[in-house]
């Protein structure tokens, strides 16, 4: 199956530009059809969930980008080393990030409680979750 710009963007919910940004970049590979527009398939697919990935834990475009021409080149004893430190690297982005939303979380679980307690049965119904409407 192929994808067009737009139904590419969609699926990884961001913008047409941002999907030309990176195939202008060679960052995301793409084909062309006989219009020349770009055309995106499963493989293109698999590198764009990398790159949100990688994106998701702050990884910068020209790290990205060193990364994909990594995994373009042969697959080295130095070649695998490096995207091994690179992938280890934002995989500890990664937990990072997750340890600090726990934190955040778990902040507003203990006020939550705190105001819990000073109202303490005096909580009317509609600061229930359960009951609230958009």
């Amino acid at each position: 199956m192929t994808y067009t710009v737009k139904e590419f963007a969609e699926m990884f919910h961001t913008t047409e530009h941002t999907i030309r940004y990176y195939t202008d970049i060679g960052l995301l590979p793409c084909k062309r059809d006989g219009g020349n527009h770009r055309i995106f398939d499963e493989s293109a697919a698999n590198w764009m969930r990398g790159i949100t990935c990688l994106k998701n834990c702050g990884m910068p475009v020209k790290d990205m980008k060193k990364y994909f021409d990594l995994c373009q080149l042969e697959e080295s004893e130095e070649n695998l080393l490096a995207r091994y430190r690179i992938i280890a690297k934002q995989r500890d982005a990664a937990h990072k990030k997750v340890a600090e939303a726990k934190a955040t979380a778990d902040y507003m679980d203990n006020k939550l409680k705190h105001y819990e307690e000073i109202l303490a049965g005096r909580i009317p119904d509609d600061t229930n979750p359960a009951n609230w409407t958009d």
